[in-house]
């Protein structure tokens, strides 16, 4: 499901930048970020991931640090390095330790191996840094609203769309098979982290005015509610969290277009400059309305099934997290339908925008299959469960 996730999405970031100045160097950079993130979501040997997990870095860094969008884009990029890259440096020690004491790197002779609780605990929590970055978790979110602002709509796309869920697969594929005690051991700090991620981007997420650090915060709290669910060490959880990863792709990447949309015709991301777009974009309006009521996870969306699959799975391992948990939902409808309401409804500003430019074919074309797989996948949930339930049973046994 990453691989579809990450092709489609390629797919619909090439169509974008077609008619661009450098769509060459954009062709080239998009090309190298799929292959790189393929090889990643198949590979099995620990050495060759943390390579390509590494590489990812270098067209991300170009994307965002040559096709930025302000001044402050350096700034970002060399953030998005740093806490990336610093936090992978003990994922290498650890798959370093792995390989002297075992002298191989691939994964399912590894499976096989049984680490010492101390060496469990000790290798988890190096693979924990790298993969908390990723996601991120706080207080390794900073990066994060910085990268958002400053990258290219395809960058923000990428970033939130696929990038991200390399920390969700990294947990799903190593932490939990590969140290199933120490995952156990620190899930109440797992626990505990995630709820102050989730409960404080969505907080900030309500202070902002810049449209892409909205949801740029709301990505953090809903990929912490991803992790949530995967250390929540059931069936209903582990699915939930898989749904999720792959609603939040769609919902983030169609917001990071959609917003995009509105600052290559008005060069500005500034919230209180827009308003009233459902008289003068009705199209627009309607596919924002709709990644709305998606990111708020109503019933039929794709979100809902994901959401309510992993706070189940929470709410049965341990009831008070679950319970702290839910208030995300409250939370995102909060800012989810303020920022609708500002740009849809309220009035027009018609200091700041006088023409308006409903969508073009090829943005329809762009925002059309994201909100039909949004809404199959919530409507027919267990097509996509029935593939990954046998994959999780055989992960937890």
């Amino acid at each position: 499901f990453f691989f579809f996730l990450t092709s489609l999405l390629i797919f619909l970031c090439v169509l974008y930048v077609l008619n661009e100045n450098n769509l060459k160097q954009y062709l080239v950079l998009l090309i190298s970020i799929e292959l790189i993130l393929l090889i990643i979501f198949s590979v099995l040997d620990l050495m060759l991931f943390y390579i390509f997990f590494e590489a990812i870095l270098i067209p991300m860094f170009i994307i965002i640090g040559v096709y930025g969008s302000r001044e402050r884009k350096v700034r970002a990029v060399y953030l998005f390095f740093f806490y990336t890259l610093c936090g992978s440096l003990l994922l290498l020690v650890g798959v370093l330790y792995i390989y002297s004491k075992i002298g191989s790197f691939n994964l399912e002779y590894l499976m096989c191996y049984q680490f010492t609780k101390t060496e469990e605990l000790l290798l988890w929590f190096a693979f924990f840094l790298s993969f908390a970055s990723k996601i991120p978790m706080f207080p390794f979110h900073i990066w994060l609203p910085e990268a958002h602002v400053e990258a290219p709509t395809i960058g923000s796309v990428l970033l939130a769309g696929v990038l991200l869920k390399l920390g969700v697969y990294g947990f799903i594929r190593f932490s939990l098979t590969l140290f199933p005690y120490a995952s156990l051991f620190y899930s109440p700090f797992i626990y505990f982290l995630s709820l102050i991620s989730i409960i404080y981007a969505s907080l900030t997420a309500l202070r902002q005015t810049d449209l892409k650090r909205i949801i740029a915060y709301s990505s953090i709290a809903h990929m912490n509610l991803v992790t949530l669910g995967i250390f929540a060490f059931n069936n209903i959880g582990l699915e939930g969290s898989i749904i999720q990863s792959l609603s939040h792709g769609f919902v983030a990447g169609g917001m990071f277009f959609l917003i995009g949309i509105l600052y290559s015709r008005y060069h500005s991301r500034f919230l209180y400059y827009y308003g009233g777009l459902a008289h003068t974009m009705p199209v627009y309006s309607i596919f924002f309305l709709l990644l709305t009521i998606a990111n708020i996870a109503l019933p039929g969306t794709s979100s809902f099934t994901g959401e309510f699959l992993l706070l189940s799975g929470i709410y049965k391992v341990n009831t008070i997290t679950g319970i702290i948990a839910a208030t995300s939902v409250i939370l995102s409808g909060a800012y989810s339908l303020w920022l609708c309401n500002r740009v849809l409804f309220s009035n027009i500003k018609e200091h700041y925008t006088l023409k308006f430019i409903d969508l073009s074919l090829k943005e329809f074309f762009i925002m059309f299959p994201l909100v039909v797989f949004i809404f199959f996948i919530g409507l027919y949930p267990s097509i996509f469960l029935s593939y990954i339930h046998l994959s999780i049973n055989s992960l937890l046994t």
